[in-house]
């Protein structure tokens, strides 16, 4: 063996030991809180990094044409550095597209004063075209969605409902919560549904949350919102897409707060009362008034069951929902098909409870708002229409 010939493969394998153990994106990226001036941008590495997004405009120019602004993950005026990067994006313009790559340079060692740095990862813009998003535009008078609930991490389901999806077309999922089964770790919830997502679509079209009751279940629930982000920091907020002024509230857990299966930690009685106050503030609201149809999404329903989590919502979210003008609330949590007509069950508007088997498919224009309720086969069972009360 000649000394160079040892010299050359002493390099490969140092090359080849230094890309084993490079930084990788292992999720993600996914979209969250879509809203007309912002977005939220989240995505896992392997290893402990500084990171941020670059956005670009939708032309015909190359990504490296020339530098683009860069957005951080930061928290109190300083950088995140882990595993989990969650990047807002503000100030943009309304029904925008905009071309985009995540980085993550990986950071070896944190001291007070210094930070080492090992390499970098992105998605590619190189041998692909960049990922894309677009905003939203509340001005609007179309929108088109899907909604999905109660697939306890069966990927397999979901991808069969989710064959719908057309991009370009599809505005956004809902996903109406009990995802996975609890939430126990962060893996759970990649392995569950979002990396399914993510190949299926998240990365270009977003997704929307409303948190079921297994989601609050597990040693790691109390991290929901780091994966979640809402306008409003918390599992319940109001999002405004297209003609459609949604109210996405958390139902919490259907069995009184001292059931032994929760050993003490649940406070769903008075996490209700709190929304029930941030409630009457949103119904109050011109936004909310002048929009064409107000469409209310939750995971338990405040009708169908007479467990202690829906009638305590009964007694507080309906009494309310029912002087707003509700157009039409969207349920899952029973595992079967359930529609109320207006009047029924004490509300006032119709209800319909989703099955884990089927997939509403969901448009609307500024005056009437159309449901095809599809099953996994991919025919269609049931379709229903709603006309807008706004003059």
């Amino acid at each position: 063996m000649t000394l160079r010939f040892f010299k050359t493969l002493v390099v490969m394998m140092i090359a080849s030991a230094l890309q084993a153990n490079a930084i990788s994106i292992i999720s993600g990226p996914y979209l969250q809180n879509v809203t007309d001036s912002e977005v939220t941008i989240v995505w896992r590495t392997d290893k402990d990094a500084l990171s941020w997004v670059e956005i670009a405009p939708d032309d015909d120019l190359h990504f490296y044409s020339e530098a683009h602004p860069r957005y951080y993950a930061t928290d109190m005026g300083r950088a995140v550095i882990g595993k989990l990067h969650k990047v807002k994006i503000k100030k943009l313009d309304k029904n925008t597209t905009y071309r985009y790559r995540v980085v993550s340079k990986e950071v070896t060692d944190e001291q007070p004063y210094y930070v080492i740095y090992g390499r970098h990862t992105s998605t590619d813009v190189y041998g692909r075209k960049p990922l894309k998003f677009t905003t939203a535009d509340s001005n609007t008078d179309k929108v088109n969605f899907l909604v999905v609930n109660d697939m306890h991490g069966d990927t397999a389901k979901m991808t069969d409902l989710l064959s719908n999806f057309r991009k370009g077309t599809t505005d956004f999922v809902f996903f109406n919560g009990d995802m996975v089964n609890f939430m126990d770790n962060e893996q759970q919830l990649f392995d569950g549904f979002i990396d399914r997502s993510v190949k299926l679509f998240a990365s270009e079209t977003p997704f929307y949350m409303a948190r079921g009751n297994h989601e609050s279940r597990g040693r790691f629930a109390r991290n929901y919102m780091n994966y979640f982000p809402t306008s409003t920091g918390k599992p319940y907020y109001t999002l405004r897409r297209g003609p459609i002024f949604f109210i996405v509230l958390d139902g919490g857990e259907d069995k009184p707060d001292t059931d032994i299966e929760y050993s003490g930690t649940t406070f769903g009685d008075e996490y209700r009362a709190e929304q029930a106050e941030w409630l009457n503030e949103i119904v109050a609201t011109d936004e909310f008034k002048q929009a064409p149809f107000k469409v209310v999404v939750t995971h338990v329903p405040p009708v169908g069951d007479t467990w202690h989590g829906p009638l305590h919502a009964k007694s507080l979210l309906l009494p309310i929902l029912n002087k707003a003008g509700i157009d039409l609330m969207l349920c899952a949590h029973l595992h079967r098909h359930k529609y109320n007509e207006p009047g029924t069950e004490g509300a006032q508007f119709p209800v319909l409870i989703n099955s884990n088997t089927e997939l509403l498919k969901i448009d609307a224009d500024s005056k009437k708002l159309n449901v095809e309720i599809i099953k996994r086969d991919g025919t269609t069972s049931k379709k229903l229409s709603y006309d807008s009360r706004v003059k």
